[in-house]
């Protein structure tokens, strides 16, 4: 009898570890999978690089700055002063901040409720199609980040920001400033400081290749390593995190919904505040030493 009971009990600790080693081996391939599918630039980890990528590649993401300007201004003020500000900034063509600022916040509800109806769809399949949408659901949400990032800089004085991708790849420099945006959404350390230093050397004339060897190995680069080394961390634990939540149909698209209307217009608050501050948005912006690390 007892000799049947130790039986019984072995048989029973083999298939528990059976079921967990191929608990396991899911778990490991299915992470795989989605390391996979959002390493844009195959460095075999998942980085807010590999999301801008992506994001960019996405049709809908990228905004052009004259078509947006002219879109948003021409229905209140004279074709000259429109041009003006397409030419310049809208601040330098007379437009008062406090209507840049009502734009801006209109920016700021159309880009939420947009990434909010598309998260909550995304987010209610379960099973075996939930692979497939933790990549679209995380994309998703940090290309409509951008699309708010293209209209707010432009709202606030930033020249037109390169977005064409040559060949298979963008800009490194256009991949920093982006990166450096959304640490100053997420509350980065040192971002703030970045964008004011950027908005400076605009505002008085530094050439532009100063400034684009300033986001790529000049002195608002080191900042540029810390936000992406941030986010390297969040963007882990937010892609599998995703996971477990997507395991869970319709509840998950419930929960993902909320999370983004919740999260998304505090980070673009974070980013219009740092905008509305600096020497291309404010004539009388009073400058600090961090704004003068491009000369």
């Amino acid at each position: 009898m007892s000799s049947n009971r130790e039986k019984l009990g072995k048989k029973m600790n083999d298939i528990a570890s059976n079921v967990g080693k191929t608990a396991t081996d899911i778990s490991n391939k299915t992470k795989n999978k989605i390391v996979s599918a959002i390493d844009a630039n195959g460095d075999g980890n998942i980085d807010i690089e590999d999301i801008i990528i992506l994001g960019l590649k996405t049709p809908g993401i990228g905004i052009n700055r004259k078509d947006f300007i002219t879109k948003e201004l021409s229905n209140k003020y004279a074709k000259e002063i429109v041009e003006q500000a397409v030419t310049t900034t809208p601040t330098k063509a007379g437009i008062p901040i406090e209507e840049i600022n009502k734009i801006a916040d209109n920016v700021i509800i159309f880009e939420r409720n947009c990434v909010t109806g598309i998260s909550t769809i995304l987010g209610t399949p379960g099973g075996a199609t939930m692979v497939a949408t933790i990549p679209a659901d995380i994309i998703q949400y940090y290309g409509y980040m951008l699309r708010a990032t293209q209209k707010l800089m432009y709202l606030y004085g930033f020249p037109e920001i390169n977005i064409n991708e040559k060949g298979e790849t963008f800009d490194t420099e256009t991949l920093n400033l982006l990166t450096i945006c959304l640490g100053v959404m997420y509350g980065v350390a040192g971002a703030n400081n970045a964008i004011k230093a950027m908005a400076k050397a605009l505002a008085t004339g530094v050439e532009k290749k100063l400034i684009n060897k300033a986001l790529t190995k000049g002195t608002i680069y080191p900042i540029v390593k810390s936000v992406a080394k941030w986010f390297g961390v969040k963007m882990t634990k937010e892609v599998f995190a995703g996971f477990f939540k997507k395991a869970i149909p319709i509840v998950g698209g419930a929960i993902g919904g909320g999370i983004t209307f919740l999260s998304f217009k505090p980070c673009c608050e974070k980013l219009k505040k740092c905008l509305q501050d600096t020497s291309l948005s404010n004539p009388n912006h009073k400058e600090s030493e961090d704004e003068n690390i491009i000369q």
